[in-house]
């Protein structure tokens, strides 16, 4: 026989928050899920990514391997 009482509680309408904000309603094991990053305000869909290069891994991987950059 299986055990009993051995499976968690299921939420068939768990709800899932970002900023405050119920962004859709899920199953899952938690009555309520907190997220930080989803579609909506992530850089790499958003058009807001921005690269940065504060050790200039770039310029030395160029240096390394002899190539140009644009500003050469």
């Amino acid at each position: 026989m299986p055990k009993s009482e051995i499976h968690p509680n299921w939420f068939p309408d768990s709800e899932v928050k970002c900023e405050g904000k119920t962004l859709c309603v899920i199953g899952s094991t938690k009555p309520q899920l907190q997220v930080d990053v989803w579609l909506g305000n992530h850089p790499f869909y958003t058009d807001s990514q921005t690269l940065i290069d504060s050790e200039g891994r770039v310029e030395r991987f160029m240096k390394k391997y002899g190539l140009q950059t644009k500003d050469n």
